[in-house]
């Protein structure tokens, strides 16, 4: 009957092993989520600032490198000579007789 109780006793200290194992791994579970989230946190933000700096930099070069408006030198003026002025055609007359057209050949003829 000995025997029965340091079963007990054993069955005992290996739950306690197992719960402070168990206890053991949830917490470093739960550390590297936070660890992680913490991580993702400094990602964003780190990624935000160097998108914004960027984006700073840009608009700064193209307003520092912008060239001046110079004034643009008078263009020669070339002469078109002015058109001639011409006589009017007169209208032709309602009554004047307009040209027949010509007959057109089928390939039928």
């Amino acid at each position: 009957m000995a025997g029965r109780g340091s079963g007990g006793a054993q069955r005992t200290k290996t739950d306690a092993e197992r719960a402070r194992r168990y206890a053991a791994r949830r917490k470093w579970h739960e550390k590297q989520g936070a660890r992680r989230r913490r991580d993702t946190v400094i990602a964003v933000v780190a990624g935000g600032l160097i998108i914004v700096g960027a984006v700073v930099s840009q608009t700064l070069h193209a307003q520092v490198t912008s060239p001046e408006p110079t004034p643009s030198a008078p263009s020669p003026t070339t002469s078109v000579p002015a058109p001639s002025p011409t006589t009017s055609v007169p209208a032709p007359s309602p009554t004047a007789s307009a040209p027949t057209p010509l007959p057109t050949r089928t390939s039928g003829e």
